[in-house]
């Protein structure tokens, strides 16, 4: 008898479980879907504004003066998040979907972000209506307008197999990793944490690489960790970034946890380019890209330098950066030591 009401007892405590853990799930939800809907309204309320501000002026130098100066009120105000190149998004999004209560609040704002990228207006509407229905990630609707999945079904003498290749229903957004979503943390003035985009290993050895290059006295100055770079709706973080004032340049690391793989060169020769078109002041050297791959057999170093930077500087660079057996040894300790943690 004992037996049959502790057996009740635990299933009830789990029904219950399951039911707070449905009203929590649900509360997750309701405030992603929130969030994202007020930020799509607001940024097209933001457009709707600058547009009849333009309108009002006919003066091409007016619209260029107008955006810079909002880009500069609104990031000192606001955050960032607020540079002229996304109130000229802004400004589009209003002009692509004149019709405020036409916008769908199951789709935020980088969805949209990349369907404005579509010049038809019926393939425009047929993406997001495939886009709800199927809860396509950004990624996914990403694929299907750069693979022309509208014009391919069009075009088709076999529609079903086309339209066979959307039925899988995607995964649903985790309401908790909203909090991660950089474009919602920049929308909510929240500055993001490095530990939000770090594994635990990962963050650990960066910090100790962190913390030796400065140690080291060769001329490091700290920029940033995990440095947020935005290219046409997706986000990538370069580790750790330094400025070098006796080289002027930038120094750019990442860290591989597995194999190095042909990606990650040109992903750091992206970070390279970005720095020497975006980032680079008046007399500093092209930056230099760094990558550490932290594979279980050898820590693997590789020095990424602008392209037609093999002359003097190159030579100069290596008497003040460490060497690639200094980066490999201090690359082992600190994975050895967590991994001497985790065994504790």
């Amino acid at each position: 008898m004992a037996k049959v009401k502790q057996i009740t007892a635990a299933t009830n405590e789990s029904q219950i479980y399951g039911q707070i853990k449905e009203i929590l799930t649900s509360a997750r939800a309701k405030a992603y879907a929130a969030v994202n809907f007020a930020m799509v309204e607001a940024y097209w309320l933001i457009g709707k504004q600058i547009v009849e501000a333009q309108a009002g002026n006919e003066r091409a130098e007016y619209g260029t003066q107008l955006l810079k100066y909002l880009a500069e009120q609104l990031t000192r105000d606001f955050g960032t998040g607020f540079t002229v190149t996304n109130l000229k998004y802004m400004r589009q999004f209003h002009l692509t979907f004149p019709i405020r209560h036409a916008l769908r609040g199951e789709l935020g704002w980088t969805h949209y972000r990349q369907i404005m990228k579509v010049p038809d207006d019926k393939a425009r509407a047929f993406y997001i209506d495939e886009c709800v229905k199927s809860r396509w990630s950004t990624r996914q609707l990403e694929r299907q307008i750069n693979t022309h999945f509208y014009e391919r079904l069009l075009s088709s003498q076999d529609k079903e197999a086309v339209a066979a290749e959307i039925q899988t229903t995607a995964t649903p957004p985790d309401p908790k990793d909203f909090i991660r979503d950089p474009v919602v943390l920049e929308f909510l003035n929240i500055k993001p944490s490095p530990d939000l985009y770090e594994k635990d290993l990962e963050t650990a050895v960066i910090t100790h690489l962190q913390d030796f290059l400065l140690e080291m006295g060769r001329g490091f100055s700290f920029v940033a960790r995990q440095k947020r770079l935005s290219f046409d709706g997706r986000d990538f973080y370069v580790d750790l970034v330094f400025y070098h004032y006796v080289l002027k340049c930038f120094v750019l690391i990442d860290l591989k946890m597995d194999d190095l793989a042909h990606q990650d060169l040109g992903q750091m020769q992206m970070y390279v380019n970005y720095y020497t078109r975006e980032m680079m002041n008046d007399g500093d050297n092209p930056p230099i890209g760094i990558i550490l791959c932290a594979d279980k057999s050898e820590a693997v170093v590789r020095y990424t330098l602008a392209e037609g930077n093999r002359q003097i500087f190159a030579s100069k660079y290596m008497l003040y950066l460490p060497t690639e057996q200094e980066l490999k040894n201090e690359l082992y300790l600190a994975i050895g030591m967590e991994e001497e943690k985790h065994k504790e």
